[in-house]
């Protein structure tokens, strides 16, 4: 552990703050973190100041909290998942600590008022010296908007209002509906409508961390902001929304020279936060698992689900964490809102000094490494498709010819039409090398008029050529295997991968995953039902794919489609059993017992299953029961 006193001399917001405030000389050497219940306990009879004293209250606790983080971070001390943690938790009881006094001094009704935090503050993840992003919203028998917003103008200047002991949080508006021409406070009803008509790309990306502070009501408000962020289907097209909006903040760092910019510059913060925000919106409609707020924690969620390689995520995950220090480093210089390189030679000496290396150039060097891995991954994830394909190239065949004349397509919004002329013609190319041209691009084209009114499937199709090639070698293969991924696109998914495509079958696993989310899913039986048909086609097809790459004896194959539907059923027979309301034991005396080709263990991708019902239990309400059950 390095001195902290000597580390902290490097700030000039510590030395003055220490120059001025002796007493606050005791934060530097506290042993222990500023958890909440220290937190909480300086706020303690709040309710009982002026709004002089409460801000004077407010600041001084930031001060305090500020110093003591500080100290520990240049000691060596605190990660940085203390000091955002730390930051997080102070903003949070700042925010209610404010918003309690503003509804007591307007005699507003208490606790109707949902702060919701965005950004790294909904993340838990907040900046030393950062705004808070902020959106107020209210459920809607709650109250009158107008109350809504005289507290949220009270609780915003009790936070923001500068005074001679300085700011507590500042705090930005500019993420509700509308922006600042919105009003200030927004119904959940109101909230809805917005999402649902006006509603942008870049207003997704920004929900995605959104956590309410305040209120009640929570499950109601997440109810609404869910289906608006996440998807249900796969949403490839925000691939190309995500790779638009870093178009305008890079245009936007190069017209105002920002290359020095460590959160917008290339290889900076946000370019990881787009990388893992992109492939959770894509997904986390379809993995619930994936809809996590802190950036650490859903690049571990995406390498465990191997939607990023565990290297790529590491790597990711060490850079996040060195270019947040290195953002924590700067602001503490003066305690400013600062993401820029210093071009001042002693405040380059600090910097470096703090982020301990021997000198500006040491620093240098391995910050600009760590700005090209990130960007290197950047591209692998967001780089654009393929140069598109011009119209007058699409194949001379009866199907094309017949889809581009339709009325289908001329229906098509722009977007959809144009992914389509990319796409056939690249599907005529892959079928080239099938045994059967014609009848695979025929098969295609079935397939594409299929899912062609699903813009996330064409943008899948067309933002991964690896799965246009892998899909046009199955149907190529086999009439079944086209049919099959027509009726079910949503096993396009499973094309994009071929590590897990051609992994080794393990139906334990399989097992687990799937009672795993039937229990997250508890209480929504049609999200139940879908979990188990979308989960039982994804393992058959991994088996077709596997089957057509000659990697499956016919005799293999049997064995695992018989074994998926033993285990596919025990799965739903203990689910079943789960709501029968007034079972009369937990464990049923009940048996399914397999006919024919399920017996055997010889079942095919097109088998029925014939199985009989058989229970031996003689309590009165069995009959009943298992009837219900059956």
């Amino acid at each position: 552990m390095q001195n902290p006193i000597q580390k902290i001399k490097l700030s000039r917001y510590a030395g003055q703050q220490l120059a001025g405030h002796p007493e606050l000389a005791a934060e530097i050497n506290a042993a222990q973190p500023f958890v909440a219940d220290e937190i909480a306990r300086a706020l303690a009879g709040s309710d009982r100041d002026d709004e002089a004293a409460l801000k004077r209250r407010l600041r001084a606790l930031r001060q305090r909290v500020l110093l003591r983080v500080m100290a520990r971070d240049l000691a060596g001390t605190a990660d940085l998942g203390e000091v955002c943690e730390t930051m997080s938790e102070l903003a949070d009881a700042s925010i209610r600590c404010a918003l309690a006094w503003a509804e007591i001094s307007l005699s507003a009704p208490a606790g109707q008022l949902v702060v919701i935090g965005m950004g790294k503050l909904g993340g838990r993840e907040l900046n030393v010296s950062s705004d808070v992003d902020l959106v107020f919203a209210y459920p809607d028998a709650a109250g009158e908007q107008a109350q809504f917003e005289r507290v949220g103008r009270k609780l915003i200047a009790l936070l923001s209002e500068i005074t001679a002991e300085g700011f507590s949080f500042r705090v930005d508006m500019r993420l509700r509906p509308n922006g600042e021409s919105g009003p200030l406070a927004a119904s959940f009803d109101a909230l809805e409508t917005y999402f649902t008509t006006q509603g942008r790309a870049w207003e997704r990306y920004a929900w995605i961390k959104a956590r309410p502070i305040t209120g009640a009501q929570h499950e109601e408000l997440a109810a609404i902001v869910r289906p608006f962020v996440y998807r249900k289907y796969l949403d490839f097209a925000t691939l190309a929304a995500m790779r638009g909006l870093h178009a305008e903040v890079r245009r936007d760092v190069a017209r105002r020279e920002l290359a020095g910019h460590v959160k917008l510059g290339p290889g900076g913060i946000r370019e990881i936060e787009f990388v893992v925000q992109a492939l959770q919106l894509v997904r986390g409609g379809r993995e619930p698992f994936l809809a996590v707020r802190p950036t650490l924690e859903a690049l571990a969620r995406l390498a465990e689900r191997r939607l990023l390689p565990e290297d790529a995520a590491r790597a990711l995950a060490e850079s996040y964490v060195f270019l947040r220090r290195v953002e924590h480093r700067l602001q503490y210089l003066d305690d400013a809102q600062t993401h820029l390189l210093p071009e001042d030679e002693s405040d380059r000496a600090r910097i470096a000094a703090m982020a301990d290396f021997a000198d500006w150039p040491a620093f240098s060097t391995h910050l600009e490494a760590v700005r090209a891995q990130v960007t290197r991954h950047f591209q692998d994830v967001l780089a654009g498709p393929a140069p598109e394909i011009a119209l007058a190239a699409w194949p001379d065949h009866p199907r094309a010819n017949a889809l581009r004349a339709s009325q289908r397509y001329a229906m098509l919004p722009e977007e959809s039409r144009r992914r389509l002329d990319q796409l056939v013609p690249a599907l005529d190319a892959a079928a080239a090398s099938t045994a059967d041209p014609a009848a695979t691009l025929a098969r295609g084209i079935d397939l594409i008029e299929a899912v062609a009114r699903r813009a996330a499937y064409l943008a899948l199709l067309a933002e991964r050529p690896e799965a246009l090639e892998r899909v046009t070698k199955m149907i190529g293969a086999s009439s079944w295997a086209a049919e099959f991924v027509t009726r079910h696109p949503l096993l396009l998914d499973e094309l994009l991968d071929d590590r897990v495509l051609y992994a080794p079958p393990d139906l334990g696993a399989y097992e687990a995953g799937l009672r795993a989310a039937l229990a997250a899913a508890a209480g929504d039986t049609e999200r139940e039902m879908n979990l188990l048909r979308e989960q039982h086609q994804g393992q058959v097809f991994r088996l077709l794919a596997q089957d057509l790459a000659g990697l499956l004896t016919v005799e293999k194959l049997a064995d695992h489609l018989s074994e998926l539907a033993d285990r596919t059923l025990g799965v739903t027979i203990d689910r079943a059993w789960q709501l029968v309301r007034a079972r009369h034991c937990e464990v049923p005396r009940f048996a399914v017992i397999g006919y024919g080709k399920l017996g055997g263990k010889e079942l095919g991708y097109a088998s029925d299953l014939d199985i009989i019902f058989l229970h031996q239990d003689e309590d009165l309400q069995a009959q009943e029961n298992y009837g219900r059950l059956a």
